[in-house]
Order: structure tokens, then sequence, then C-alpha cells
């Protein structure tokens, strides 16, 4: 039984369905054990998340920042990089959304702040992947060493300029003034308004569209440009990409510095869209969400879409869970962990027995064809 006689749609989409549809139904074990129906469970938080425009509105915000980080850290992973610096990278590319949105906010509207808010997260994102690409490609220090180290900078860079800097006089709070309200994003009940369509208040706005837009943009990078083919390359096989005359080291530093760029585009949604001033923490654990995402969605932006939205329904679900039942929010935490679980550690635990029942029943079909020609 060859693996490629196996189609991609078995172990691109019917893998991964499986792996999902096991971890919820060990999450119905866990709600049946602490008193809960799980048929009730899902109920609740489908209804939650998708039943009622305002719970929708939140699924597909929290899955505009999913998309970010997700998307972050698959173009690197398509080179041989596993980025774990999306978090600290995220943060930082907020910092550049914030600065611009707290000094043009006052002085222009939100359609001339957000393209720049959008090139300064980008390339705050971008530069602080710069130096694990350049110890990566050239020292031979490993990226996931240096990113996770970065992060914890990062952090602390951050928490030192909310105390010090860019906190307002005389506030006690770790965050900066407002933005300007003419710097908001417009949200999506804002824009249905307009139309004349009735849709409850949410932190839903426009970065989203502009989150698809990077969907699009990934996917004519990888598999539809030069640079594309020599990331790939240099993922799939170094050593033969470099005979081949592919430059690893310029591969490397452009790769993270896409990866860094896309996980900068984070505060868009989150600080220009939602919050409207840089606070402490702000990423909240999305950027470590994204590597669990990329795997998810092989590292596709279809699948990295579809994964993303699959998170934005467990948090928007385990919100309303955790309001109707009295539930724990560590009880959706768990509810990720399994989804990341059967989905990235255990990925090929269902594979080889999932390839051998297609070519089976292939191998049946073929059979019983060619006795009904005979």
């Amino acid at each position: 039984m060859s693996q490629a006689k196996v189609p991609a749609w078995v172990t691109i989409g019917v893998l991964p369905a499986l792996n999902v549809l096991v971890a919820f139904i060990i999450s119905a074990f866990l709600f049946m054990y602490i008193g809960i129906s799980p048929i009730d469970a899902i109920k609740t938080m489908w209804t939650g998340a998708f039943g009622y425009s305002d719970g929708f509105g939140y699924t597909l915000y929290y899955t505009t920042g999913f998309i970010f980080t997700g998307l972050a850290v698959a173009v690197a992973y398509h080179a041989g990089l596993f980025n774990i610096g999306v978090e600290g990278q995220s943060y930082i590319g907020g910092l550049g959304v914030g600065l611009v949105c707290l000094s043009l906010g006052d002085v222009a509207p939100w359609y001339v702040v957000f393209p720049v808010a959008v090139i300064a997260g980008g390339l705050f994102g971008a530069a602080w992947a710069l130096i694990p690409a350049y110890l990566q490609a050239k020292r031979g220090s490993h990226i996931v060493i240096t990113t996770i180290m970065f992060n914890f900078i990062a952090s602390s860079v951050m928490a030192y300029l909310l105390v010090h800097t860019l906190k307002p006089e005389g506030s006690m709070a770790t965050e900066t003034r407002v933005f300007a309200e003419q710097s908001w994003l417009p949200q999506m009940h804002q824009i249905m308004a307009f139309f004349g369509v009735d849709m409850a208040q949410n932190p839903l706005n426009i970065s989203f569209i502009f989150a698809i837009l990077c969907c699009v943009f990934v996917w004519l990078l990888i598999w539809h440009t030069r640079w594309g083919y020599e990331i790939r390359s240099i993922g799939s096989n170094p050593s033969a990409a470099s005979y081949a005359g592919i430059n690893y080291v310029k591969v490397v530093v452009i790769t993270m510095l896409v990866s860094g760029m896309l996980a900068g585009f984070f505060g868009v949604n989150v600080l220009q869209g939602e919050l409207h001033q840089v606070k402490l923490n702000f990423v909240e654990g999305f950027g470590f969400t994204g590597i669990a995402i990329a795997l998810m969605g092989r590292n596709h932006p279809v699948g990295v879409f579809l994964a993303s939205l699959l998170f934005g329904f467990l948090y928007q679900g385990g919100a309303e869970l955790s309001f109707d039942y009295g539930v724990d929010r560590n009880i959706v935490v768990v509810l990720q962990g399994l989804v990341i679980l059967f989905s990235g550690a255990l990925e090929h635990m269902f594979k080889p027995s999932l390839e051998r029942f297609y070519l089976r029943v292939i191998h049946r079909l073929e059979r019983q064809s060619a006795k009904g020609e005979a």
C-alpha cells in the first residue's frame, strides 16, 4: 500500500477532521465527569459561537487574530523553521501599531491611519524576527531557542515601556492613553448598519477582511512565486536546495521576515480594532495557539482559516459555557489542549489505519468493477 496512492484530501481533509472528532469524544467524557450533559454543552457552545449575531461576531473577531498568528507559523514552517516567537513578534508588532495610532490618530482619520498602522505593525514584527533569523542562517543558532528567548525579551521591553514611557502621567494602569476615536477601525456592525442590516454590537472589524487577504497573499507567495519555490525547497532539503543554487541565508532571513510581518499584523485587529489602546499582555497567548492552528491547518492558508475558525468557536463557545453553567475557564483550555494533542502530537496515530482503510476500500471497488466488466 503505497503512500503515493492515497490522495491528498485523505490526509489533509479527512485526517484532521477525524482527529478533531476524537478530541470532542474525549471531551464528552470530561463533561460527563463534571456533571454536564455533552449534548447540552455542545449546543450551548454552538449557539454561543454561531447562534446569534453578537456571538458570531466575537467568534470571527477571535478567528481574525488566530489567522495572523497561524499564517506566521505556517510560512516559517515551509522553510523548515519552527517559529516559536510569534507571541513576541505579535507583541512588538502591536507596539508599532500603537505608536502610529497614538501619533497620527489625533490628526488623521482611520482610513489614513490604518495602512500606516499595517506597515508599522508588519515592520516591527519583522524586525523582531530578524535577529533570530540571522542567528539561524549565519551562526547556526537554533530558531526554536532564539525565538523563545525573544518572547521573554519582548515581554520585558513592553512592560518597561508601558510602565515608564507610554503610560499617561498620573495613571497607575500599565496601558497607554486611549487612541483618538477617529483612528478606530470601523466595526462590522457599523458597516452592516450602513447597508440597513441590523447586527448586534461586537468587536469584529474590517481587519477580518485584511486577514482573508493575507491568506490569499500567503497562498500566492508559497505556491505561485519563485520565492515560494525556494522556501519550500529549503524546507524539504536544505542541502539539495543549496546545491541547486538557492541561497540558504537569504531564504531563511526573508521567510522569517515575512513570518514576523504576519505576526505583527495581529495588533491591528486587537489594538486599533477593539482595545483602542496598548495594554500589557494584550496578545494573551494567541501567538502560541498559532502553532497549533498551523499544525491543524497543515500549513495551508485554507487550513489555517478553518483551524482559526475552530479555535474562535472554542474561545467564544467556551465563554458562553462558563457563563451558563459556571464551568471553570480552565475546562475550555483543556478542550483546546485535547484538540492540539490529537491534531499535533498524535497526528500520525490514525494516519496508517486511515490510509489502509482507504486503499482497502478502493481495492475492493476496483475488483467489483473488474468483475462487472467481465
